[in-house]
């Protein structure tokens, strides 16, 4: 009994630290998610603002722009799939993973070839297992990118997206990310960034119902000239703003996935104090038991001698 209490102490202590690790990722969790929601709030207006007015342009200029033309006969397209650096996140990488692999089975039934770029360790190390390609990936600021990140990103695949497929380049671009609902809801979520869909920027998705009609604009020099000069500035806010919901997804899936990992383990610690108390209990009624059958040995043998 001795050795099995002993071994019921060692698992409690083991739990114990284990409990106060997933604990202390919990609070840290908790402490970044907040930075990471003020975040996502500042970047999303802009990016949509951002986003209305490239259309706006498009809309009221007749110009044959990469930016919103679409190729009817596109063959290669890119996606950029966002993962964490990190795990003990629940199920934040592979949902996103997931989606990035249903996108590509989409894009492959209208015979496309994806060319897969990656954000975060968690999708490099996937990829890599399963020996698939990968273009170019960055690691290293999952749960804290910041605007730089988002411009090396959108510089590697605007360059791509400028080149002529027969030079490697590629006809559409796709991004699949976590949308940040609430702190109990995250969505994984995919959108074509380029060329830019304006009918979907026109109307409301929810609702179908028409939006604000664009104001009226005199390009000068030119409208391709406007186009070009907001190409790189309407990528690169789509993607920082991606990479924002994703941190944010990111934290708020850690926490939750931490919050778990301690009551599991508290009631788990519940579960071994009880075993340990019921072999301690046990190993006490045996010592007693030894002794009083010691006590009634010795006594026999002394009526026997007497």
């Amino acid at each position: 009994m001795g050795a099995q209490l002993r071994v019921y102490k060692r698992r409690i202590r083991s739990v114990s630290a284990t409990k106060k690790i997933t604990k202390a990722m919990e609070m840290i969790s908790a402490s970044r998610i907040v930075k990471a929601q003020r975040a996502v709030a500042a970047s999303t207006p802009y990016a949509n603002e951002l986003t209305s007015a490239v259309a706006a342009v498009a809309a009221r200029s007749n110009a044959k722009h990469p930016l919103t033309t679409e190729n009817p006969d596109a063959t290669r397209a890119a996606v950029l799939l966002v993962t964490a650096d990190r795990g003990l996140a629940g199920g934040y990488s592979s949902n996103a993973i997931k989606a990035a692999a249903q996108l590509t089975e989409r894009l492959q039934a209208e015979g496309k070839e994806v060319v897969t770029y990656i954000v975060g360790r968690k999708g490099v190390a996937f990829y890599n297992f399963r020996n698939r390609p990968i273009a170019e990936s960055w690691t290293g600021f999952s749960d804290k990118p910041t605007y730089a990140d988002a411009k090396t990103v959108g510089r590697t695949l605007i360059e791509a997206f400028v080149t002529d497929t027969a030079d490697g380049g590629v006809d559409e671009l796709h991004v699949v990310s976590t949308e940040f609902v609430s702190m109990l809801t995250q969505n994984p979520v995919d959108a074509r960034l380029l060329p830019l869909s304006l009918e979907d920027v026109q109307t409301d998705g929810a609702a179908g119902e028409q939006k604000e009609i664009f104001p009226l604009y005199e390009f000068e020099p030119s409208a391709e000239g406007v186009l070009d000069a907001l190409l790189p500035q309407y990528v690169e806010s789509r993607i920082y703003n991606a990479l924002l919901q994703s941190a944010a997804s990111e934290h708020a899936a850690r926490r939750r996935a931490m919050k778990s990992a301690t009551d599991n383990a508290e009631e788990l610690i519940k579960s071994l104090t009880r075993l340990a108390n019921s072999a301690r209990q046990a190993e006490i009624t045996q010592e007693i038991s030894e002794i009083v059958g010691g006590a009634n040995a010795l006594a026999d043998a002394s009526a026997g001698s007497d």
